[in-house]
């Protein structure tokens, strides 16, 4: 039964992310906001809250292995796989602020974060955690993020293009994210509950099976809302929600889940930081050398073969 609740629960955690993402886009549209402040706040925010609730599932139950590999595993996925997908659907181009500032801002991000959880070596403690003062550090910038995002984009014009068939009323749009919520909340648990049963099935550790199976399947809301947005050329989007979603899952994610219980650190997750930040180079790389500013049917291709060759690592790792 664990497995069928684990299937149930994946696919109510996509379906309530797309209600929450309906429901925000609606308000979004009527009150004209920015589609790159969209991307990096509503809809990056919406997308993770299957990481969220994971994560303070897992972390609730001890099992904080599961809890950041699900982390790490999801935001090396947005960037080679989200991206890279929707570049091959239609070429990305990136706004001089995302290039300049929100890549670079979720690259610090995530060496905060590789710092923090190996704090104790520089202080010779045994066990390496990322703890509650380390969480409350993660929160802040998450929030220092939010600021400087509405200082850059709150200003902006243009408004945000319908990427909805229709627009909701503001009552319906409240009602979609208020189920939206409550299914994620249950998806969650039992996606937790399916994942440490397979692992314990399958003599799989907790950190592969966040890594691999319940990251990607945390990641699916972010892959279907960009491909959707690329095909109908609200790049921005793309963008935003792929690069906020991973500030947010590093930051607000990790942050929230550290302050509840601080979560015990496996020193082999920093091979998987240093994948993000390699992933986050890989992004750079793409534009430099490049067509100015955009990410190509070529390279998004190359993200992808990427990520399966990563995956093919972590199953080597084990």
């Amino acid at each position: 039964m664990e497995f069928v609740f684990f299937i149930v629960g994946f696919v109510l955690l996509v379906t309530s992310a797309e209600s929450i993402i309906r429901g925000a886009s609606a308000i979004a549209i009527r009150l004209g906001l920015p589609e790159i402040l969209v991307g990096l706040t509503l809809l990056s925010i919406g997308t993770s809250l299957p990481e969220l609730l994971v994560n303070i599932m897992a972390n609730i139950n001890g099992n904080a292995d599961l809890a950041i590999g699900n982390v790490l595993g999801s935001n090396i996925a947005n960037i080679l796989l989200v991206l890279g997908c929707a570049a091959i659907v239609r070429p990305l181009p990136l706004r001089d602020a995302t290039l300049f500032s929100e890549v670079p801002f979720s690259l610090s991000a995530a060496f905060l974060v590789g710092f923090l959880a190996n704090a104790a070596l520089f202080r010779d403690e045994s066990g390496l955690a990322i703890s509650r003062i380390d969480g409350l550090i993660l929160v802040l910038f998450f929030l220092i993020f939010l600021v400087y995002i509405f200082q850059v984009w709150g200003d902006q014009h243009e408004s945000v293009k319908e990427v909805l068939e229709h627009e909701e009323s503001l009552p319906k749009s409240l009602l979609f994210i208020l189920a939206g919520s409550v299914g994620l909340t249950l998806g969650a648990k039992w996606v937790v509950d399916g994942a440490l049963a397979m692992s314990a099935l399958l003599g799989m550790s907790e950190s592969f099976v966040g890594l691999t199976i319940v990251a990607v399947g945390t990641s699916l809301p972010e892959l279907a809302t960009c491909m959707v947005a690329a095909r109908r050329g609200n790049t921005d989007l793309v963008i935003g929600n792929a690069i906020g979603s991973n500030i947010f899952n590093l930051l607000w994610v990790l942050g929230l889940g550290a302050l509840i219980r601080p979560m015990p650190f496996d020193v082999v997750s920093n091979t998987d930081i240093t994948m993000i930040v390699a992933s986050s180079a890989l992004l750079l790389l793409a534009v430099a050398i490049g067509r100015k500013y955009l990410v190509d049917r070529i390279e998004g291709t190359i993200f992808v073969v990427s990520y399966l060759i990563y995956l093919g690592v972590l199953v080597e790792r084990g």
